[in-house]
């Protein structure tokens, strides 16, 4: 098709995360080339659980980083998320409705050939490194997302 996509995720919602993963693993399906680029609390989808470290990190690096979801499975929702309830009740109705997990569509989409990209500004804001985040992640800065987006057929900001 020739086609591309730009997803610029800002948000480190679990809702907002699925409709975005939803978006990218069906664009990919029809030969959509589509790009990820997280920023800010959307670094958060594409945070490695096993990849957190403490090390040469600064005293709010540190609390920041124990305050911040360790991975996909640990997003809140956006609306009505009561404590972690919500969120478990939408994964119950997800489940009786032979829905996938999160971590499911995040894993499809990387098979399918995601590009997944995190902005620089924002990794060195909060105190992420590469080694904290999945290891497909690239980081870029915000002037290299920019060039891809604007040669994009669809945009869309999470």
């Amino acid at each position: 098709m020739g086609k591309k996509m730009s997803l610029l995720i800002f948000s480190g919602e679990y809702d907002k995360a699925l409709a975005a993963l939803i978006l990218a693993n069906t664009a990919l399906e029809i030969n959509v080339e589509v790009t990820m680029f997280f920023a800010f609390w959307g670094l958060t989808l594409v945070r490695d659980p096993n990849g957190v470290s403490d090390e040469e990190k600064s005293a709010y690096e540190k609390m920041f980083a124990n305050m911040t979801p360790r991975g996909i499975e640990n997003l809140p929702l956006s609306k009505m998320n009561f404590a972690g309830i919500g969120k478990k009740m939408l994964e119950g109705m997800m489940e009786d409705s032979d829905t996938p997990p999160i971590e499911a569509f995040l894993k499809g989409a990387i098979n399918k050939g995601v590009k997944l990209r995190a902005c620089k500004l924002s990794c060195d804001v909060m105190g992420f490194n590469d080694s904290e985040l999945l290891p497909e992640v690239e980081i870029i800065t915000a002037e290299d997302y920019i060039k891809d987006a604007l040669e994009s057929d669809i945009q869309l900001f999470i």
